[in-house]
């Protein structure tokens, strides 16, 4: 097939062009950080990073980075007018209290119903990740997932049952990839977009598993 995949940025967009208005939003570790510089100009979105920070804006410019002001991935960030700092404890008390509209998570699976796996891959000596992403996956009006489709081995990380360790069971809302975003349902997969050149049963192909739309 002739297609081609959404670049890190491209994607990064792709999700920003999503969020509304007003929004108070988690952005992961890793892919996810992407997200903030490239929300669309003219609307206002309140970033919030665990580690205790309400107003982020995005990554400095090269040489104007303050390594006290890090997000929880320990990335350098630029603070807003308006932003804050505070206790862990209180950030944690936002995220499981349903404050966030959205986080963006990335993830190693995702199931067609939207149970989420982002912690471990339950392999002998890897290092677990489990931060605040359970807290997130459950306390947020809405779960994001922005990852790449496949695996370097080809394998879908979309799939009908998660074999790794769950972080949440039916969190996740939608799918943002490098080839097709996807609505995670009680009924399975629904298709929002794909990329130029890649049809739907090419898709299908690809993941295994039957996508509505």
């Amino acid at each position: 097939m002739n297609y081609t995949r959404r670049t890190k940025d491209e994607l990064a967009r792709r999700v920003a062009q999503d969020i509304h208005d007003g929004a108070y939003v988690n952005l992961g570790i890793g892919q996810p950080t992407l997200v903030a510089n490239h929300l669309p100009p003219g609307i206002e979105v309140v970033l919030h990073s665990e580690n205790g920070i309400l107003g982020m804006g995005p990554a400095p410019a090269a040489g104007e980075e303050d390594y006290d002001l890090i997000n929880a991935g320990k990335q350098p960030v630029t603070l807003l007018p308006g932003g804050v700092y505070f206790h862990h404890a209180d950030s944690f008390a936002m995220m499981r209290g349903g404050h966030l509209d959205i986080c963006v998570l990335g993830a190693f699976q995702v199931s067609a119903t939207g149970d989420l796996a982002n912690w471990s891959t339950g392999e002998a000596g890897a290092i677990p990740a489990v931060g605040g992403a359970m807290d997130l996956a459950i306390g947020a009006k809405q779960t994001w997932v922005m990852m790449d489709l496949l695996t370097k081995k080809g394998e879908s990380k979309v799939v009908a049952q998660c074999s790794y360790p769950l972080t949440g069971i039916g969190c996740v809302k939608r799918i943002y990839s490098d080839l097709a975003t996807l609505a995670c349902t009680p009924e399975g997969l629904q298709l929002i977009d794909l990329v130029d050149g890649l049809t739907h049963a090419e898709l299908e192909r690809l993941v295994g598993l039957p996508i509505e739309g």
